[in-house]
């Protein structure tokens, strides 16, 4: 999809995008979820967005996934952080879109949806790699949360963030392989400018 299209459909679409945008919001502010216990979690996940917006039109195939790209990018860690099922999300995706949209969209947040465990590498082990490099638009979502925290601990200093940019940075290469697909499919496909920012950062 050309990136003028992609505009236009978010353009053609502003409304429900905003009202995504703000039910999610409203969402993790019901359970009092704040990001770096500073900010509104509405603040991590409009930077989580904001790369839809940028980088969207390389991975959207056709009009119909722009919506749930979106929603997985405001919702991504509704399941995981605000206590909503699986079903939960996609009762709330079907009053924005139709039927296979909605499960394209409560797929994506199911994907991103870390794992049981008692450790971080637990909860984000090969079998949730796995579900993520299966799942359409999952692996751009995530690589988004990703770059959006690394963006926020490079620019945002104190004891937590100094230490979670030397576990994003040993990460970094592992990461990017337990999410990268080889595939001419668009929708798995990884941004190189969205790679090439997460590095520079």
């Amino acid at each position: 999809m050309t990136h003028n299209d992609f505009n236009n459909f978010i353009e053609k679409y502003a409304k429900e995008i905003e009202q995504i945008r703000q039910s999610a919001h409203e969402l993790h502010e019901h359970v009092n979820q704040t990001y770096d216990k500073v900010h509104p979690y509405g603040f991590h996940l409009d930077m989580v967005a904001d790369s839809v917006y940028k980088y969207g039109s390389d991975v959207c195939t056709e009009e119909r996934d722009v919506l749930p790209l979106f929603f997985g990018a405001f919702y991504h860690d509704s399941i995981e952080d605000a206590r909503l099922s699986y079903n939960d999300v996609t009762a709330i995706a079907r009053g924005y879109m139709d039927e296979q949209q909605a499960f394209t969209a409560a797929e994506i947040v199911y994907a991103l949806t870390n794992d049981k465990g008692r450790t971080r590498a637990e909860r984000a082990g090969e079998k949730y790699y796995k579900g993520i490099r299966e799942t359409p638009y999952a692996p751009f979502v995530k690589l988004a949360d990703r770059l959006a925290n690394i963006t926020y601990s490079f620019t945002h200093s104190n004891k937590s963030n100094v230490h979670m940019k030397e576990v994003y940075k040993k990460e970094l290469p592992h990461f990017l392989n337990a999410i990268t697909v080889e595939t001419d499919d668009a929708r798995f496909c990884l941004p190189k400018d969205m790679i090439e920012k997460l590095c520079q950062d």
